[in-house]
């Protein structure tokens, strides 16, 4: 998805291209990292997070979908999906659950896990449970700047 900016997103779990701690995976409290961004262009009305793994076997894995966030939004505490800010909504990922799934690679190879903010100009008008195409439908005309931060996990 081609944006006009980019915005900076960051952790203070990890650091880019470095190993996710366990906590925030299947093999612990599966529970979604810290979160912050910065970089926010005038004239956002709300944010998307999308957070996938592109080396899973399957295809591209879906571990969490999260739109309408506040402009007001800069970050998420950790368990960002079990405390979404009011009006927030969580997608359905590749589990077929809402809310956020961590890093669950096969044995093998470390897998690297995207986490892309997205700042749109307009709050979507889907239903609490969209999956990820869905969201990439309802934002593409309405992406004003985007930012990734990659995370790896293995086993």
């Amino acid at each position: 998805m081609t944006t006009g900016s980019t915005m900076d997103v960051t952790s203070t779990a990890f650091a880019a291209q470095a190993t996710i701690p366990r906590e925030y995976t299947c093999d612990a409290d599966d529970m979604s990292p810290p979160l912050a961004w910065s970089g926010t262009p005038a004239g956002t009305k709300a944010f998307a997070i999308v957070m996938d793994d592109p080396d899973a076997p399957v295809g591209t894995w879906v571990h969490w979908v999260a739109y309408n966030l506040p402009p007001a939004a800069t970050a998420l505490p950790a368990r960002g999906s079990r405390s979404l800010p009011t009006g927030a909504l969580d997608g359905k990922n590749s589990w077929g659950r809402t809310g956020y799934g961590g890093p669950c690679p096969p044995k093998g190879k470390p897998h690297r896990y995207s986490f892309r903010v997205y700042a749109l100009d307009a709050t979507l008008d889907l239903a609490a449970g969209a999956s990820k195409p869905e969201l990439e439908r309802a934002m593409k005309p309405h992406v004003l700047a985007m930012g990734e931060l990659v995370g790896l996990y293995g086993r």
